[in-house]
């Protein structure tokens, strides 16, 4: 499937040029930016709990030295091809966390990785990919370099009211699409973090804080990974 270019350079070039700018920043002390998109009502759900949850996080932010940017996507197949890399033209974000809903979740979940193929559901628009995958000749399956292990163990210990877990299967649905196209166009610098419904169990103020500290110790693990990579370069 293509995706989209700017003056003839593909998206894959505009990610090196974004995270090359990111890194800079980084070096001079500037803020970073983190976009956290959440998904708009399909289905039965009238009201999308990870729209809600993510205006509840925009509410709270995510500290003085890290730009938040919140976006609602369309539960569409091409508005995902031609948003994900818009999203990271137009931000140079350092981590991308996108907040999705999962009807049977009763937790908070951390996706762990995207799957390219088995997109048989059909969208908003009664469309679903004649290849039924996200990339073609794409990877069957990219994990993000987030240690989603050592995030939901840490956002464990903070005391909060919500339940945090691990998934490898994100649902062959809009949000998998979503996390593995989006893991595509970043190497790996995205996240997934499915919600319940709201009220089974928690309340959007409730979803919000567990965002917000889901999303503080992503960054904390990328800043290390980083630091680490830097290190070994410069030895």
């Amino acid at each position: 499937m293509a995706m989209g270019q700017d003056g003839g350079r593909g998206a894959s070039a505009l990610l090196g040029d974004a995270q090359t700018r990111q890194r800079a920043q980084s070096h001079v002390g500037e803020t970073s930016a983190c976009v956290v998109p959440g998904f708009g009502p399909f289905g039965e759900h009238s009201v999308n709990a990870s729209w809600i949850a993510v205006q509840e996080l925009e509410k709270l932010g995510l500290g003085d030295d890290v730009d938040l940017h919140v976006c609602e996507i369309p539960v569409e197949y091409q508005a995902v091809e031609r948003l994900i890399p818009a999203l990271w033209k137009k931000h140079c974000p350092q981590l991308v966390v996108h907040v999705g809903l999962s009807g049977m979740a009763t937790t908070v979940t951390l996706e762990k990785c995207g799957h390219n193929i088995g997109y048989r559901g059909l969208d908003n628009c009664r469309f679903c990919p004649g290849s039924q995958c996200c990339i073609e000749g794409g990877p069957e399956c990219i994990d993000s370099v987030i240690d989603m292990d050592a995030v939901c163990k840490r956002v464990s210990t903070l005391g909060l009211d919500v339940a945090v877990t691990i998934s490898k299967d994100a649902g062959r649905y809009l949000c998998d699409f979503t996390y593995y196209t989006s893991l595509y166009h970043s190497h790996g610098r995205s996240a997934f973090v499915h919600v319940p419904p709201l009220g089974r169990p928690y309340s959007a103020e409730q979803l919000g804080r567990a965002l917000q500290a889901i999303i503080a110790a992503m960054l904390s693990d990328l800043k290390h990974s980083d630091s680490n990579i830097n290190c070994h370069n410069e030895h």
